[in-house]
Formats: C-alpha cells, sequence, structure tokens
C-alpha cells in the first residue's frame, strides 16, 4: 500500500512528514523538480526537490519574520531586492510598507511564479501584480555580482528568499555573494535570509552565521517554530548599521501602528524581542 505521507529529510536521520491528500500539479523544470499538494492539515503545498517551501495556512510564521524584523527596524524602507521569493509571500509583506516604491523579484524558475499564480493566490494575496513589484525571471547570483561591480543602483533591504543551501541556490550562501549583496545595500541597508534548523543542521547554521559575520558588523540570528519545516527555525539580519535587537516591543508595535502595517498573524513586538532571546546551547553555537 503507497504510502500517504509526505517526508522532507531534515538530515541523514530525521524526517518530517505530512499527509499529502490530493497532488494538484507535478514536474520538471530545467533546474528542479515541483510537486503543488492539497493537503488536510495545511491546505495547498508547493514543493521543490523534495523539499517543504511553503503552504497557504502557514506562510505568515516564514515571511512575517522573514521581512518585518529587519523591516521594522528600518527607518526608511522605500526599495527592496527578493532574490527567490518566486511565490510572492515575502513580496506581499514589503509590500505593506507604505514607503515602499520598488521590490524586485529575481526568481530562477518562471514555473514557480506560474504556480504562485494558479494555486497559491492565499501566500501572495495579489503581490505579483502590485505595480510597484519588477518581476524577473534569471539567476539571482548574476544579477547579483553584474551589479555589484558598479553599483547603480541599491536597495534598503535584500531578502535571500531560497531553498537550502544545496543544488541551484548553494553558491547563493557563500562569503562572496553575501559581500556582493552588501555592496548593493543602501547606507543602513539590511540583508536578511533562512539559515536552517539549529536542531537538524546545526553545522549549516553555525556556519553560515560565520560566513555573515566575515561580511558585516551586525549579524543578528533569531528562531521560531515553523509548522511546515517541522522544527525550530533560525533566520536572521545581516547590517553595518542596522541592529534589530536594540529595538523594544514598545517600538515595533508603534512602528507597524504609523505605518498602517496590521492584520498580522504571527508578529508583534514582544514576538520581535522573544525571537532573539536564546537559549544556551544557541548562545554557545555562535560564540
Amino acid at each position: 500500500m503507497k504510502d500517504p505521507f509526505l517526508y522532507e529529510a531534515l538530515n541523514d536521520d530525521v524526517r518530517f512528514g505530512l499527509r499529502g491528500g490530493r497532488l494538484l500539479e507535478a514536474g520538471e523544470t530545467a533546474h528542479q523538480r515541483y510537486e503543488v499538494w492539497d493537503t488536510p492539515q495545511l491546505g495547498k503545498l508547493f514543493c521543490l526537490d523534495g523539499s517543504f517551501m511553503t503552504s497557504e495556512r502557514d506562510e505568515f510564521f516564514y515571511h512575517e519574520n522573514l521581512i518585518h524584523v529587519a523591516g521594522s527596524a528600518h527607518a526608511g524602507l522605500r526599495s527592496a531586492l527578493i532574490i527567490g521569493g518566486g511565490d510572492g509571500g515575502s513580496a506581499e509583506e514589503i509590500l505593506k510598507y507604505p514607503d515602499v516604491e520598488r521590490a524586485v523579484i529575481v526568481e530562477l524558475e518562471a514555473k514557480v511564479v506560474e504556480i504562485a499564480r494558479a494555486h497559491l493566490q492565499a501566500v501572495h494575496r495579489g503581490a505579483l501584480d502590485d505595480p510597484r513589484l519588477e518581476l524577473r525571471i534569471g539567476d539571482g547570483l548574476r544579477y547579483v555580482a553584474e551589479r555589484a561591480v558598479n553599483p547603480t543602483e541599491r536597495f534598503d533591504l535584500i531578502v535571500l528568499d531560497l531553498t537550502d543551501p544545496v543544488g541551484p541556490a548553494e553558491a547563493l550562501y557563500t562569503e562572496s555573494f553575501f559581500a556582493a549583496c552588501k555592496a548593493l545595500l543602501n547606507e543602513g541597508g539590511a540583508l536578511t535570509l533562512h539559515l536552517g534548523s539549529p536542531i537538524f543542521q546545526r553545522d549549516r547554521v553555525r556556519d553560515l552565521v560565520a560566513r555573515l559575520r566575515t561580511i558585516y558588523r551586525h549579524v543578528s540570528p533569531y528562531f521560531l517554530y515553523i509548522p511546515l519545516y517541522g522544527s525550530l527555525w533560525g533566520l536572521g539580519v545581516a547590517s553595518d548599521t542596522l541592529d534589530p535587537t536594540t529595538l523594544n516591543a514598545e517600538d515595533v508595535d508603534q512602528g507597524l501602528a504609523a505605518r498602517g502595517i496590521g492584520a498580522l498573524q504571527y508578529y508583534n513586538g514582544e514576538v520581535h524581542r522573544a525571537q532573539f532571546a536564546l537559549p544556551n546551547f544557541l548562545r554557545d553555537m555562535f560564540r
């Protein structure tokens, strides 16, 4: 009998799974295998190369915290570059900032955007059609590297909304790429990204933070549980000037209200502060 569960390997010894339900679409591109499932627990779920990317019922755990931790700390967020993120979830959160004039998505796979438009409206909520958004299909590594040589445009926020640092995305987690991103940041700008599971991918998380710290003055890892990823999960903000750990809960809540950012399902001022409170095993990891 066929196993009704979908599984993702968190490392060589651990898998996380949930009931698959109904397969809506599947295939291969030049770079990756993709699947879209309608699951009983999380609704529509998007997978790439056997890894769970996003689901319509829990996407806010990841996208709100990936964007608003850095966004709240930035005094005047007007421009953003998203590498990856073709599902539109990160763009949807960035475009909640009323002063944002321009957001650019550079997505490797046109198919990801096609899938988002067809199946993941609950993730992007129309952001892919916002007139402030520029959508470019291409290699994010090349896009950043070419512009970093002689920057003529810079961004207040760069978001690495990528698959894990293996396969097509591996080169986008190197020190050289982090440095190229830094060259495209405005003064006061920041890079934000996901790091992985400190439980099941300890070395990966520790090494990524160490690489970032060779490039940026302030590197602030923070952690939350993400249902789709089956674990405590690490995100991070890196900047030479912006330090989100200096904000208190009142600062965050007042800033969100002043910008008219409401109806968030996860993120608030107390959450912002709490995610930087590291248990001892994580403190030890980053010493």
